[in-house]
């Protein structure tokens, strides 16, 4: 097991035992609350960097074909996520820079490219990637996108959490 944390904020019994499809699995209290904090975490710095990324190219490269326009604000938003996650580990943790940014790049890129795809695909889906600040559907469509990236990767994270028995965020 790859321990990535100095010293965990709290102790979370590890769960491994029961296996996921054990009910009792998913019932630790404690996990869940900490993969909610560390989903919140990651949502803020993913969206940063999606939404940012969107807006720009909306508005100053219209004709960006969507494809090119989805990759580059999943890329943004994966570097602010990335960026936020190093920053807390070096405040909170008292991590140097360096292993700051190596623990933040690998222990949760899955579960922000998880979140990355989910709310872009709820984008898309939802405003077909043209839609103004000024809608009320806009606001409507960020909400649910932001929605739908928290829950889709919250319980890989309380897993990770339960399954080890850390938490790094």
């Amino acid at each position: 097991m790859d321990t990535c944390c100095a010293k965990p904020p709290e102790k979370i019994e590890p769960f491994s035992t029961l296996g996921i499809t054990n009910t009792l699995f998913w019932t630790d209290l404690s996990s869940w609350k900490r993969a909610v904090q560390n989903t919140l975490n990651c949502l803020i710095g993913c969206s940063i960097g999606d939404f940012s990324m969107f807006f720009y190219l909306q508005h100053y490269h219209p004709q960006t074909p969507m494809w090119a326009v989805m990759i580059l604000a999943m890329s943004a938003g994966l570097f602010t996520s990335i960026t936020l996650e190093t920053i807390l580990l070096k405040l909170r943790e008292g991590f140097d820079w360096q292993r700051a940014l190596k623990v933040a790049f690998s222990m949760s890129f899955i579960s922000m490219l998880a979140m990355e795809l989910t709310e872009n695909f709820v984008n898309l889906a939802l405003t077909g990637g043209q839609v103004s600040a000024q809608s009320l559907w806009f606001w409507i469509a960020l909400a649910l996108s932001l929605i739908a990236g928290f829950l889709v990767p919250l319980p890989y994270n309380y897993y990770q959490l339960a399954k080890h028995g850390k938490a790094c965020h």
